[in-house]
């Protein structure tokens, strides 16, 4: 084998291996996913192998996604809502995790503060609206109101009922400027959410995602169960209809939910330019400087 030959197949091993790391990242999720599943109701009835296959598959064709968004300049704007413990956040991590952050980027708005509470309702979310090339994902969006925030209490019924309103209007609004918005409603029966919940109280690492809200969400599952059904009643518009999506299974759910993503928005593949390395620079006259030991990470591993 001659020299040449034998750097391209160490190349190739380390491009093997950088594909295996990456791979690695989906596989570290799914058994933090599985590591407390101890009844066959928490597993999924998708094997393991086909999930996978799938997911890369489907990551792939993201990715197709993303670079037709950028060149046609398109605004995506997805929203996720959902009961807590629905598997929004695993499904738009899985969505995300092969993208470039400065193309698709997730939104997760805290409470409003003081300030904002006096703005319109909808200021905040229309700031963070796609430009042109973009795709935003919503964790939890505008409909804040028409859940949470009915059901807790946080706005009167003059401000829910305006809300139930304006929303259609102001999606139409966006609508005719030229984002394409989407809208899912993950959905999980009693049971599955009563077990997620189990499961979060005594995971240790998991324990931080139970906040009071969540508690008292258990709580008022009937209360949260009728403001989600006059939402989609009252929202659901031919121009942005709403997609249910059945999540007891997470990975059925993750793969179905991506699939019907990819079917919005029709795309072709764009043909990108070969990339060649430039020779790099060599200056006789360069010396590289020692770093010092201390300065290292130590090498626990």
């Amino acid at each position: 084998m001659t020299s040449k030959h034998k750097e391209m197949a160490e190349w190739y091993q380390r491009a093997q291996e950088e594909i295996l790391d990456s791979m690695d990242e989906e596989l570290e999720m799914e058994l933090d996913d599985d590591r407390l599943s101890q009844d066959e109701g928490g597993k999924s009835v998708i094997p393991r192998n086909v999930y996978f296959k799938e997911l890369f598959r489907l990551q792939g064709e993201l990715v197709k996604l993303q670079d037709w968004v950028v060149e046609n300049k398109l605004k995506v704007a997805v929203l996720f809502e959902g009961r807590d413990s629905a598997g929004k956040g695993g499904a738009i991590k899985r969505i995300t995790q092969r993208l470039n952050p400065r193309v698709c980027k997730v939104v997760a708005l805290t409470a409003p503060s003081e300030r904002e509470k006096t703005q319109w309702y909808f200021q905040r979310y229309v700031a963070n609206l796609p430009a042109g090339g973009e795709i935003v994902l919503f964790d939890r969006s505008w409909y804040n109101r028409a859940g949470v925030e009915k059901v807790m209490g946080f706005c009167t019924d003059a401000e829910y009922e305006e809300f139930l309103r304006t929303a259609p209007e102001f999606e139409r609004m966006i609508i005719r400027s030229g984002v394409i918005l989407i809208k899912y409603w993950f959905s999980i029966s009693d049971d599955e959410q009563y077990n997620r919940f189990m499961m979060r109280i005594h995971d240790p690492l998991k324990q931080w995602k139970l906040s009071p809200m969540d508690l008292d969400a258990r709580r008022l599952w009937e209360a949260y169960t009728k403001a989600k059904e006059t939402m989609l009643e009252r929202t659901n518009i031919p121009e942005a209809p709403w997609w249910v999506v059945a999540a007891n299974d997470k990975k059925k759910a993750r793969l179905n939910c991506i699939s019907h993503l990819l079917d919005q928005i029709p795309y072709k593949e764009i043909d990108h330019l070969v990339t060649t390395l430039p020779a790099r620079v060599h200056n006789p006259d360069y010396l590289r400087g020692p770093v010092p030991k201390e300065m290292y990470v130590p090498e626990v591993y």
